[in-house]
């Protein structure tokens, strides 16, 4: 029975040189220098310091630009709330998203169940496998995921026919 795999993984190896590339350009721009402004990254956290919040939105936009580049999505990125480091140093803690929530693969599971196409979806850990008789219907569901779930980042694995 044809089938395959809804899921939202990024690819990690594309975010952390997305990720160095942003650290060696703060390092080298102007408007940087003798600041504390920098980034990095440990497991799926990317942490951004600053000595305000107007250097932190820049560091953002240097992050985002490096991520478009290398073809990463940035609806991936979850950010956090900016606190106060001691002194009048700022940081911010961005997560990468990984995995459908479970809210979102029951919304995903409904989408496809009030479509009336012939395919059927189950929740499979962070990831919802849709099954159907035919490969036309498989996708037709592809393409209405992609214009419903428009705010995840969807990609689709182990198509089988």
């Amino acid at each position: 029975m044809p089938s395959f795999d809804t899921v939202c993984d990024p690819d990690m190896v594309e975010v952390k040189n997305a990720v160095e590339n942003a650290a060696k350009e703060i390092g080298t721009r102007f408007d940087f220098k003798g600041t504390s402004a920098a980034i990095e990254l440990k497991d799926k956290d990317i942490t951004l310091l600053g000595d305000a919040e107007f250097q932190l939105q820049q560091v953002e936009d240097i992050l985002r630009n490096k991520l478009t580049k290398r073809n990463v999505d940035v609806r991936f990125l979850d950010k956090g709330k900016v606190e106060k480091v001691g002194g009048d140093k700022v940081k911010q803690v961005i997560k990468v998203k990984s995995g459908i929530a479970s809210e979102d693969g029951k919304k995903i599971q409904k989408l496809i169940k009030e479509s009336k196409l012939k395919v059927q979806a189950a929740i499979q850990g962070d990831a919802v496998r849709v099954t159907g008789a035919k490969r036309d219907d498989l996708q037709a569901a592809m393409a209405l995921l992609r214009k419903d779930m428009a705010d995840l980042p969807l990609s689709f694995d182990n198509f089988r026919d």
